[in-house]
């Protein structure tokens, strides 16, 4: 389970109904939703969110650095509430599902230094394609 509420309220980011249900529906392991879904499941909780309330919400948290915007293949944004914990994504290349993954190693150390042009790299993405067991059943 992600500690993203917990982080928001350790955070001192003032929690309104609205906020709230917003990151009630983002909690949690192996979440990566639209904003849409995002906002289908708030609605469900509490029905007078507005889809300008989720989007807002959703823009801030990525500003804070408590969730991160997540884009595969040109398919919607999906945000993942585990932005604390490095980690890398399985994408299903059929129904676009997406897990979080935690293989060991350092993704930098696969960079032969001549292929780096210089650059000094900070970080790597790992996006991890293939189908799902549900896909390719």
């Amino acid at each position: 389970m992600s500690d993203l509420l917990d982080r928001l309220r350790d955070g001192g980011w003032r929690l309104t109904a609205q906020r709230r249900v917003v990151a009630e529906v983002l909690d949690g392991d192996h979440v990566h939703l639209t904003a849409d879904e995002v906002h289908a499941r708030a609605a469900a909780r509490l029905p007078e969110i507005s889809r300008a309330t989720v989007y807002n919400t959703l823009r801030e948290l990525v500003h804070r650095g408590e969730v991160v915007e997540v884009s595969t293949d040109g398919r919607a944004k999906r945000y993942d509430p585990n932005a604390h914990r490095p980690h890398h994504h399985l994408l299903c290349a059929r129904c676009g599902s997406i897990r979080d993954v935690h293989p060991t190693g350092d993704p930098l150390a696969s960079l032969p230094a001549s292929e780096s042009f210089g650059f000094t790299v900070l970080e790597a993405e790992v996006t991890y394609r293939g189908i799902c067991p549900d896909c390719a059943a």
